[in-house]
């Protein structure tokens, strides 16, 4: 008697859950990620290998562009701004309104003394742009060092938020003026602040041959 051979199918398979899970997956990071900040000022940082990273809150970021004297102070979270805002704004003077401190919240970073700050916040946000170049930087003089007045203040204010520390970020281009750049250290230390991380991209490791 001969043999029933059973009909062969071909294996198929179901790609609507691995499709369905692609799809939840952009749909999450789209949701989740957040884009950087426009930064007032744009720098090209150096190289280095240190493998070092910088914390992702808590952090004062002090920016020296490549033009002379030209130093640009931030802070990562708006709360600790506006409250900076206030306390250098009452040491010299200078009153802010309440829609000018919310738009102080968003800067990313700025270069401007402080009685120059309020004109600059009731510019539309557009039209920042255009007076960016022009920005002087934050005043370091001895007589008038206003860089050293917001780095205190956004300590005392992340302190008093936040009960943490705060880390400071120096991150200068890499034709960046050196007197300024040690100008900058050389403020922060006679504030007993000793620690300080300097910016650098990552550059890959050299590799020692083989002899």
């Amino acid at each position: 008697m001969p043999k029933v051979k059973p009909h062969r199918t071909s294996p198929s398979l179901d790609m609507t859950p691995m499709v369905d899970l692609a799809f939840l997956l952009v749909t999450f990071f789209m949701l989740t990620t957040k884009f950087a900040p426009e930064e007032t000022v744009v720098v090209d940082t150096p190289s280095s290998i240190s493998e070092l990273k910088l914390p992702e809150s808590n952090v004062i970021t002090l920016t020296i562009d490549k033009k002379k004297d030209r130093v640009f102070f931030g802070v990562d979270d708006p709360k600790t701004k506006i409250q900076a805002l206030q306390r250098v704004g009452a040491k010299y003077g200078v009153n802010f309104t309440a829609e000018q401190a919310k738009e102080f919240g968003n800067l990313p970073n700025f270069g401007l003394p402080i009685n120059q700050l309020g004109s600059y916040l009731n510019v539309e946000k557009e039209e920042r742009k255009a007076l960016n170049a022009q920005q002087p930087g934050v005043p370091i003089d001895s007589l008038n060092n206003q860089l050293i007045d917001w780095v205190l203040e956004a300590r005392r204010a992340n302190q008093a938020i936040f009960k943490k520390p705060t880390y400071i970020a120096i991150k200068g281009d890499g034709n960046a003026d050196v007197p300024t750049v040690q100008k900058v250290i050389k403020l922060l230390q006679e504030r007993d602040i000793n620690r300080f991380n300097l910016i650098t991209d990552l550059e890959n490791k050299p590799v020692a041959s083989a002899q």
